[in-house]
């Protein structure tokens, strides 16, 4: 399966976007999908994840309530609503995906985008 991230840019502290990851090649609805995020510097880390049926979501402890995953499997695209969003947030997002069930772990994902730039200026 092919991703593509999009729906990055810059945003003042306080802000949201909403990414997106449109899936080809195959239909997403047998794999759970994920976003991770990468500062300059940082290692890859986890932000938020959904099941292959969207039943179960689960987003990282520092951004429960300010960040919402959901899929639409009809359009095999998952979206990342982030709101209230901080400089700190400033990163580069990827989506991954994996065989139906969520993982926190980067190295448990096996097909990945290609990231999109998110700046949030304070």
């Amino acid at each position: 399966v092919q991703l593509q991230a999009s729906g990055g840019g810059l945003v003042q502290s306080g802000g949201s976007l909403r990414l997106s990851c449109a899936a080809s090649g195959r239909t997403l609805s047998s794999f759970a999908t994920g976003w991770f995020r990468q500062a300059p510097g940082k290692e890859r880390e986890f932000v938020a994840a959904i099941n292959w049926d969207g039943s179960y979501t689960y987003a990282s402890e520092f951004r429960k309530g300010r960040f919402t995953i959901s899929r639409d499997n009809a359009k095999n695209t998952v979206y990342l609503q982030m709101n209230s969003l901080k400089p700190e947030d400033t990163a580069v997002y990827y989506c991954a995906a994996r065989i139906l069930y969520i993982r926190t772990s980067s190295h448990e994902w096996d097909y990945w985008g290609q990231g999109t730039q998110v700046t949030v200026s304070s």
